[in-house]
């Protein structure tokens, strides 16, 4: 059997190059750098290693194989080496906009993902330092259940996010390598925070669905409005919540002030620790998919979030009288 060895030994027996004022790369010249001799040598063995390639089809092959495997290693090691975890001796490269905890163990720490470098502010100041990480992302991140591999793989934002997390995406996902023991996506309580909340939900379902099968996935409940009647005040969810507090909370006579809050990043700090961040006080739902509804759960992923527009207009048209009756809740 020929090898590349074999092939780069022979070229080097057989070429030899004389070039005026060579340039080398680095200081150990292990390289030769010079457009001249490269155009020379690929000049001279064109016409022969086709011969050689058209001839050894089955060896054209093998070295086709040996030239993509190694490429496809290089890629996996340069992979594996960005998301190692930290140790004693070796820090893990982390994306620069994330605010790790201090706790070394993801027994007890939270991610929190928050929407924007505005929401991201104010959830670093709220948060508790040793055990709850924030990460924030720049708006609406990419559907990737409509989104091809390339654009999966280019996306900057979903680099950050796997790279925080640590435990890999597919088939090479690794609960022993994740990170952090809750996964809790912080969004705006609007329109918008619900679709970008969506989005990472189905990313997680389509790249890590174990991690959602085991239970790491939450969704923090932030509040819409604060409610202010003299020294008393409270927070609302949304407009049915408000109304009850308004009822059963607020008995005086005097005038309920009403604040909207138009996102996370109006919130103060210690707002924001009070209602969503604070084990002791917040809400938190945990995302979760039954067994006996995972076949249903994927088919309603992919009608919602695939890239056939038709797929959403049946499904609105068969929950249409669902639809009219909604509850905000």
């Amino acid at each position: 059997m020929i090898t590349t060895d074999d092939i780069m030994l022979t070229c080097a027996a057989m070429i030899s190059v004389f070039i005026r004022e060579p340039e080398f790369q680095g200081q150990n010249k292990g390289r030769l750098m010079t457009a001249e001799a490269s155009r020379l040598v690929e000049n001279t063995l064109r016409d022969a290693f086709d011969h050689w390639l058209a001839a050894s089809p089955s060896q054209a092959l093998k070295l086709l194989d040996w030239s993509v495997e190694r490429a496809e290693d290089r890629l996996r090691r340069r992979a594996e080496k960005d998301v190692m975890r930290k140790t004693a001796v070796r820090k893990l490269r982390l994306p620069g906009k994330l605010a790790d905890c201090s706790n070394n163990s993801a027994e007890g720490s939270e991610l929190f993902i928050v929407e924007g470098d505005s929401a991201g502010g104010s959830a670093k100041q709220a948060r508790n330092r040793a055990t709850q990480a924030i990460l924030p992302l720049r708006g609406k991140i990419l559907n990737v259940a409509s989104a091809t591999k390339d654009k999966l793989t280019a996306n900057q934002q979903l680099a950050d996010l796997v790279q925080a997390l640590g435990a890999g995406t597919g088939n090479k996902y690794s609960h022993t390598d994740l990170r952090y023991d809750k996964i809790i996506i912080m969004t705006d309580a609007d329109v918008d925070g619900a679709h970008i909340a969506s989005l990472l939900i189905t990313f997680f379902w389509r790249q890590m669905p174990k991690l959602v099968e085991e239970g790491h996935l939450y969704l923090a409940v932030p509040p819409l409005y604060r409610l202010t009647q003299g020294s008393k005040n409270a927070y609302a969810r949304n407009d049915a919540h408000r109304e009850d507090l308004m009822k059963s909370f607020f008995t005086g006579k005097g005038k309920v002030e009403v604040s909207r809050f138009k996102g996370l990043g109006e919130m103060l700090p210690a707002q924001l620790k009070e209602t969503t961040m604070d084990p002791s006080k917040r809400t938190l739902l945990k995302v979760v998919v039954k067994k006996d509804e995972y076949d249903e759960t994927a088919d309603s992923v992919e009608r919602l979030m695939g890239n056939k527009p038709e797929a959403r207009f049946a499904f609105v048209q068969e929950r249409a009288a669902f639809a009219a009756n909604l509850v905000d809740i």
